[in-house]
């Protein structure tokens, strides 16, 4: 396989996975390019790429760097502004952890505490109570082990995953 085959089944790909993460395909697509790109691109170079509109690129760039996994880059001499994104998998894999944190599970976590007590003594509002319990207390372990993943070097957790999928 050439490398811009290889390339090209790579962004498609993350394309589609991103839909699994609950992102658009475009998001994928635009940080897998700037994953793998040899150097900074530009927001034309990347519609030319992906074959998208400006607003699009532009909106899409926008929110990745909002997540934290890609960065302005400016070249001397050069008005344009690029892009690249961030290169080191464990800097990606938590700022993408944490947006994602931030997203699904701290309102979750939040909710459930505004629900954990409902008025009322009887086998249903027991039953509703005692789910709500262990949904919170599921949850706010979850929300501990991510800080601790969060707060952790990623060499050492990155070399443990590493070692459990030899």
């Amino acid at each position: 396989m050439q490398l811009d085959e290889g390339k090209e089944k790579f962004i498609l790909a993350w394309g589609k996975l991103a839909l699994e993460w609950g992102v658009n395909k475009t998001m994928g697509q635009v940080h897998a390019l700037l994953l793998v790109a040899h150097s900074p691109l530009s927001c034309e170079d990347i519609m030319k790429h992906l074959k998208i509109s400006r607003g699009n690129a532009n909106t899409t760039i926008r929110a990745l760097q909002d997540w934290g996994i890609v960065y302005k880059h400016n070249i001397v001499g050069d008005r344009k502004d690029y892009f690249i994104g961030e290169k080191d998998v464990w800097q990606v894999f938590t700022h993408i952890l944490l947006k994602r944190k931030q997203k699904e599970l701290d309102p979750m976590i939040k909710m459930l505490q505004s629900v954990s007590t409902v008025e009322g003594k009887c086998e249903a509002s027991d039953e509703f109570c005692k789910m709500i319990r262990d949904l919170k207390h599921f949850s706010t372990k979850a929300d501990s082990m991510l800080e601790t993943i969060l707060r952790s070097k990623g060499n050492m957790l990155l070399g443990g995953f590493m070692r459990m999928g030899k």
